[in-house]
């Protein structure tokens, strides 16, 4: 399992490649080889960037559902809407494809934020308005999300 850390301001350039933020290309080094799976984001206009690894559990998870209920199928179409897989080429870019882009509404200023096992990319101005957002109290949402004593420790 891969626990990455840290977020980043970057640009993009006229092509759509991303030059990786150097403390994470560090933490990504171990499976750089991998490759990586970009895709639309589930909650927000964001990209999210899954190393292969993970990317594998994902579709563990996926091909679980049964094929004969619509609502999976239609899950599943949806979830894999414009999934690409992309590699960090040896210059340290990424290109993010153009449909990608458009998608997440990117200019030039992006933030690469991790997510734990994987990493989002946002427009920073999307990303600021998303974090920012002064109806969601984050203390309040630690306590919904966090605070239930379930015995696994975390508290």
């Amino acid at each position: 399992m891969i626990n990455l850390i840290g977020t980043y301001e970057c640009k993009v350039d006229a092509k759509g490649r991303m030059l990786v933020p150097a403390d994470l290309k560090k933490q990504l080094s171990p499976i750089l080889q991998e490759g990586f799976v970009i895709k639309e984001g589930l909650f927000g206009s964001c990209l999210e960037l899954h190393p292969m690894s993970e990317w594998d559990k994902v579709t563990e998870k996926l091909n679980k559902l049964s094929r004969f209920k619509r609502e999976n199928v239609d899950f599943i179409r949806r979830f894999n809407k414009g999934v690409r897989m992309v590699d960090i080429d040896s210059a340290g870019r990424l290109l993010i494809p153009k449909d990608l882009v458009v998608f997440a509404g990117i200019k030039k200023e992006i933030v690469v934020s991790s997510a734990i096992n994987s990493v989002e990319i946002w427009d920073k101005e999307k990303y600021e308005t998303a974090t920012d957002d002064a109806s969601v109290d984050i203390g309040d949402l630690a306590e919904k999300v966090m605070g239930n004593d379930d015995g696994d420790g975390i508290s």
